[in-house]
């Protein structure tokens, strides 16, 4: 088979998780939650369903990495003001600061891999990734 860009993105996918995985081994996350804190990090409270299509995941897939973030004591999940049927998730304290540290983690590691290469081979990516996010269903 010939270069596959698609199997090229599920391979540095899985790179980054391992690496971010050793990196932030003692905070004892999955990918899944390192990812929603990481969108969660610019402090904004989202919807579960604007976190989950930032995250890139169905709300009801969602539903169980955030009972784990909020046994954890990251987020809360409160109600939005004059629409009760809206559930807000936000960082709490611990939340700020965890997510800082898986921010600060994904900066680095975008840094020493990315940081070298020329800003149209970045748009090109961006692009490329861009145009795969918006795949018709």
């Amino acid at each position: 088979m010939t270069w596959s860009p698609l199997l090229a993105l599920q391979r540095a996918t899985h790179a980054t998780l391992q690496i971010l995985a050793a990196e932030l081994v003692d905070l004892d996350l999955t990918a899944s939650e390192i990812n929603a804190l990481a969108n969660l990090a610019d402090g904004r409270a989202r919807t579960v369903s604007q976190l989950g299509a930032d995250v890139g995941s169905r709300p009801t897939t969602l539903t169980s990495v955030l009972d784990r973030l909020e046994r954890r004591g990251h987020i809360t999940r409160g109600v939005r003001p004059g629409d009760r049927r809206v559930v807000l998730i936000e960082l709490t304290a611990s939340g700020r600061a965890t997510a800082a540290v898986v921010a600060d983690a994904i900066r680095s590691l975008e840094q020493r891999t990315l940081g070298r290469l020329p800003a149209e081979s970045l748009a090109g990516l961006r692009a490329g990734l861009d145009a795969l996010t918006e795949v018709p269903r």
